[in-house]
């Protein structure tokens, strides 16, 4: 057990600010800690969001029935204080990432957080979790006298360091050098550009950057003279440059200092990144794989797409059955697809059952399938405007521009539009009929009998300081 005050001030804090720092990056992330000071004491857990609940029969069979982790671990003693550790094999336990090591000031250590269905890549967490690794030992070598609040400040902020550091693991790893490409300067020009526009316009296009060395693989449309090519730092420029590949196969290419030229599609350089510019948001790109995205001058782990997973488990019950639900889902999947990548607000009224009586709106006649992909581009079309798409199980669009009305309900939210609200309280009135609202800032509802099927319940945090943690075995036993 760890009696040094100091040391377990250090481990809430950087907990703390790993949990921040994640939450920012990927959604409200919880993180967990599992640590033995030294080689003969006993493992604590730190799990103040109950992370690890669930896990116990692996967490038992590994650490209490098994003991190579500790019989098998390095010498730590004749490792250097400071900055050395030996990394350990991650755990495969069910919706968690992981990552721990042992070291001379920390025996051993292994951080957890939330595996989220929706991350481009697990990569910049799992580096997040190694720092968190070093962090914590390096403020148990100094006993925390110095970088307590530091560590937790660090972490609450690495996430482009998290993003580089993976980047720069992935590429060392496919060149079997490290890059030479100014990874950190190529990161903070692709935030500037992202948010730069152009006569009022956000950016779109792509831009390439690659190792000097691989220069004459690119297929060149143009290549600038070298005293001529615009530095990547000057944000407004390669802006304006950007215009050139709108909308395009066309690339610009970049060494991660200065705009070399414009490029057909670039597919044989593995070790190639990309920045996809997409309007309001773009997605960062290594050998074609989705490393992160980025809007607003930040990096995030989604992948930008709604979670409708609840969606599409309430159209396979619902009576329209399995087959027409699915069509159902995947007409509505297009169609929310369509507003968040152009920026509109909408609301798709589903009727699995055709039970509706006729809503004040636009109707048709007759009713367009929207199995048909030109009927589809239609009402892709005609959900921007006031008024919701009214959708039948058989996957036919009865009525547009469809005003909803309804009594209040006790679970309204103010904070949120018409359109949210609307939809909250004719459902609660038409049992079995769903709602699905995109709002113009991107986040996608649904509900059903009034009630927000996605919704996300608010986090708890103990912001007491627990300086006697349990033991893995009393944990274990519930304690």
């Amino acid at each position: 057990m760890i009696q040094n005050t100091a040391k377990q001030i250090s481990a809430r804090n950087v907990l703390e600010g790993l949990r921040q720092g994640l939450s920012r990056f990927s959604g409200p992330s919880r993180a967990a800690l599992i640590m033995a000071e030294t080689a003969d004491s006993p493992l604590t857990v730190h799990d103040p969001g109950r992370l690890l609940r669930g896990h116990e029969p692996k967490l038992q069979k590994v650490f209490l029935e098994d003991t190579s982790w500790r019989d098998n671990a390095p010498d730590t003693k004749a490792m250097k204080p400071f900055g050395q550790t030996a990394w350990v094999d991650p755990l495969h336990l069910t919706g968690l990432i992981c990552a721990g090591g042992y070291s001379q000031p920390l025996f051993y250590q292994i951080w957890f957080t939330e595996l989220h269905p929706n991350m481009c890549s697990t990569g910049p967490t799992q580096r997040w979790l190694e720092h968190a690794v070093w962090l914590l030992a390096h403020d148990f070598a100094s006993e925390g006298a110095f970088f307590t609040s530091a560590s937790k400040h660090a972490l609450e902020a690495f996430e482009q360091h998290a993003v580089r550091n993976h980047l720069f693991a992935e590429m060392s790893r496919e060149l079997g050098r490290p890059p030479q490409m100014p990874l950190y300067p190529i990161l903070e020009a692709v935030l500037n550009v992202s948010t730069t526009r152009e006569e009022g316009q956000r950016p779109l296009g792509k831009m390439i950057f690659i190792e000097p060395a691989d220069a004459d693989q690119v297929p060149w449309l143009v290549r600038f003279p070298e005293s001529e090519r615009p530095y990547l730092r000057n944000a407004k420029h390669v802006r304006k440059l950007l215009l050139a590949v709108e909308r395009s196969l066309r690339r610009l290419v970049s060494d991660g200092e200065r705009v070399l030229g414009i490029s057909g599609p670039v597919n044989m350089l593995p070790c190639r990144l990309t920045a996809d510019f997409q309007d309001r948001f773009g997605f960062l790109r290594l050998g074609g794989r989705p490393v992160c995205s980025f809007v607003d001058g930040a990096y995030h782990s989604t992948t930008r797409k709604p979670n409708l997973v609840v969606l599409e488990e309430a159209l396979l019950e619902s009576e329209a059955g399995p087959d027409e639900g699915h069509d159902l889902y995947q007409i509505v999947c297009s169609i929310v697809d369509e507003a968040r990548k152009e920026g509109f607000g909408c609301t798709l009224l589903l009727d699995p059952k055709s039970s509706l009586t006729p809503l004040a709106g636009q109707h048709m006649a007759p009713p367009l399938s929207l199995r048909d992909p030109h009927h589809l581009d239609l009402a892709k079309s005609l959900a921007k405007l006031d008024g919701a798409l009214h959708i039948t199980g058989g996957g036919d669009l009865y009525a547009f521009a469809c005003l909803l009305d309804g009594t209040s309900v006790g679970s309204e939210d103010r904070s949120r539009g018409a359109r949210f609200n609307s939809a909250l309280r004719f459902t609660a009135m038409h049992p079995g009929v769903l709602a699905v609202v995109v709002s113009a800032d991107a986040p996608v509802f649904c509900f059903q009998d009034g009630v927000q099927l996605n919704a996300v319940c608010e986090l708890q945090h103990d912001c007491e300081l627990d300086l006697d943690p349990p033991t893995l075995e009393k944990w274990l036993e519930g304690q």
